[in-house]
C-alpha cells in the first residue's frame, strides 16, 4: 500500500438488536448477542451512544425484554448500557439465554427481574487491561482497573441485597467465578430459575482463552442447537455478532 492510500474503515453491524415486540405495542425486545466492542476508528459515535438513540428510538415503552448471550468485551461500553437500562422508566426483563459473562454479566444487573435457564451461567471477575510504559505508567492502570471495578462491584451488591457481601464478592470476583443458575440465585443475582433450554453459549474463542476458569462445556462446544423456531432469530443475531470480529484487531478501551 502506497503512502497516499487511505485504509477505509469496513462497515460494521452492531452487536444488539432492538425491536418491538410481537406481544405488545409497549413491549421491546433487545437482544445483545456475541461480544460487547467499541469500535477504535470512531471516538465520536461510540456504541453505547448508539445504544442509546436505538433506545430513545423504541418510544414510550412500559416492557424491555432483554436477552443475553455474550462472553463479555468492553467495561465502558458494558457501564453505560448498564445505566442507561437502569436509568430507563420500562420494566426491565433480562433473559440469560445462555451466558452473561464478565460486562455482560453486569448488563443483566440492570433487570428487575432477571431470569435464567438452569444450563445458563453467569461469570464475574475483575477487570483486566493491556498495559505499556514505564513504573508510573503501569502503576496507573493498575489504580486505573481499581477503580472500574468499584462500578460493577455496586451493580452486583444493588441487585443481591442482602444475600451477597462486599467481602464474599470481590473474593468471587478476585477468583472468577462461573456461576450456575442455582449459584446465582443463591446470591441474589437471578430473581427465576427456570427449566433448562438447548441454546448453546456464544463462544468467542480469543477471548474465552483469557479467562482462567471457563468450564469445559464452553471449550468444547462447536455450534449451537436450536429447539424453537423464535430461537432461530437469536442465532442469526449471533452469527452476524461473529462475523464482526474477524474485521476487528483490537477492541477499544482494552477494558474487560
Amino acid at each position: 500500500m502506497s503512502d497516499n492510500q487511505q485504509t477505509q474503515p469496513i462497515a460494521q453491524k452492531k452487536f444488539w438488536e432492538m425491536k418491538m415486540s410481537a406481544n405488545g405495542s409497549n413491549v421491546a425486545d433487545i437482544f445483545i448477542y456475541g461480544d460487547i466492542v467499541r469500535y477504535q476508528w470512531d471516538d465520536t459515535d461510540t456504541t453505547a451512544s448508539s445504544f442509546k438513540e436505538d433506545l430513545d428510538n423504541l418510544g414510550d415503552v412500559s416492557t424491555i425484554n432483554l436477552y443475553i448471550n455474550s462472553p463479555g468485551g468492553s467495561v465502558f461500553e458494558g457501564v453505560a448500557i448498564h445505566n442507561m437500562l437502569k436509568r430507563h422508566k420500562a420494566k426491565v426483563n433480562v433473559h440469560v439465554d445462555a451466558l452473561a459473562a464478565s460486562i455482560a454479566s453486569v448488563i443483566a444487573m440492570a433487570g428487575d427481574t432477571i431470569f435464567m435457564p438452569k444450563n445458563s451461567m453467569l461469570m464475574i471477575h475483575n477487570p483486566w487491561t493491556f498495559a505499556v510504559g514505564n513504573a508510573k505508567d503501569l502503576r496507573k492502570a493498575a489504580d486505573d482497573l481499581d477503580r472500574i471495578g468499584v462500578s460493577a462491584v455496586q451493580s452486583y451488591l444493588s441487585k443481591a441485597g442482602a444475600k451477597l457481601d462486599e467481602e464474599k464478592l470481590q473474593q468471587m470476583l478476585d477468583d472468577e467465578t462461573w456461576l450456575s443458575a442455582d449459584n446465582a440465585f443463591e446470591y441474589g443475582l437471578c430473581d427465576v430459575v427456570q427449566e433448562a433450554n438447548e441454546m448453546a453459549a456464544s463462544v468467542n474463542e480469543e477471548l474465552f482463552a483469557k479467562y482462567k476458569n471457563v468450564p469445559s462445556q464452553f471449550n468444547s462446544q462447536k455450534s449451537t442447537k436450536i429447539s424453537a423456531e423464535e430461537m432461530a432469530q437469536r442465532q442469526k443475531i449471533a452469527e452476524e455478532a461473529k462475523a464482526n470480529l474477524a474485521h476487528l484487531k483490537t477492541i477499544s478501551g482494552g477494558m474487560y
